[in-house]
């Protein structure tokens, strides 16, 4: 992406279907500032409600709404939901504890 301020969004799951049942697609293209944008105003900019987002992987890593996400990271939403045991070893887990 070079100097371009733009992220690549995706979202899964119940997140996803949300997106697609109003008629937009589920990955998305969004320019940010320099300094950022917490992951959290990102998902309330999509109409993602935070209450259904367990956590935000950025760049690989899991992440609570808190996270600031910069220019050039890969973003994506996984709502609750994920099966159990991979909740732990994903990093879901400690994610939302983070933000209480």
């Amino acid at each position: 992406m070079g100097d371009s301020r733009e992220i690549t969004i995706r979202t899964f799951g119940c997140l996803r279907d949300l997106r697609c049942d109003r008629g937009l697609p589920p990955t998305v293209v969004r320019e940010v500032p320099e300094a950022g944008v917490t992951a959290g105003d990102l998902a309330t900019g999509l109409g993602l409600p935070h209450e259904k987002i367990e956590g935000v992987f950025c760049n690989g890593t899991v992440y609570p709404l808190s996270h600031v996400v910069h220019p050039g990271d890969r973003v994506a939403f996984v709502p609750y939901g994920t099966p159990g045991p991979h909740r732990f070893s994903l990093g879901l887990y400690q994610a939302g504890k983070r933000d209480e």
